[in-house]
């Protein structure tokens, strides 16, 4: 199952740069032209199977405000990166079953992307397969001004190699 890519990240755009309830303040909204994306690149994007963990830890991850959020440590999959094994961490928000989330940083954090990490949602795919597709890795919402607390991504999800798909560092 694959997201029209195109389509997403124009609807995007417009919730960006006219919904009231946009990251963005009026001001930065009245000068938004798009955020910044890397080309699609289809050999990010890859189905897998979530080893859920023995037991699912409430953890507190730290904020780039400097309090911490409790998460649920869900899980871990496994992938391939420029030719590297990669394990990532999958977290839920408490109190039942959310979205799955993958906080990371990678070789492009604070060059080409933001600096505190991007975001990747889980979409189930079907039977415990679940989509990781890397060109919808998004900037949390503090990447666009300081109204916003955003969890950090943990060490055990920072990665040496670069994901070059998604979302860019946002131009203020």
């Amino acid at each position: 199952m694959t997201v029209d890519l195109e389509l997403f990240r124009q609807r995007k755009d417009e919730f960006f740069g006219s919904d009231p309830t946009s990251p963005l303040t009026p001001e930065q909204q009245t000068a938004f032209t798009g955020l910044r994306y890397y080309p699609e690149n289809p050999a990010l994007r890859f189905e897998v199977a979530i080893e859920p963990f023995a037991e699912r830890v409430e953890v507190q991850l730290q904020t780039n405000s400097g309090e911490a959020r409790p998460f649920i440590r869900y899980g871990r999959f496994h992938i391939e990166l420029e030719g590297q094994p990669v394990d990532l961490t999958v977290y839920t928000p408490p109190g039942g079953l959310g979205s799955l989330f993958v906080p990371f940083t990678d070789a492009t954090t604070g060059d080409e992307t933001y600096g505190a990490g991007r975001y990747l949602d889980l979409t189930p795919v079907s039977g415990g397969v679940f989509m990781a597709d890397f060109n919808l890795a998004y900037n949390p919402y503090c990447a666009y001004n300081d109204r916003w607390t955003c969890p950090v991504p943990p060490p055990e999800n920072r990665l040496s190699v670069p994901i070059r798909a998604g979302e860019m560092t946002f131009s203020k």
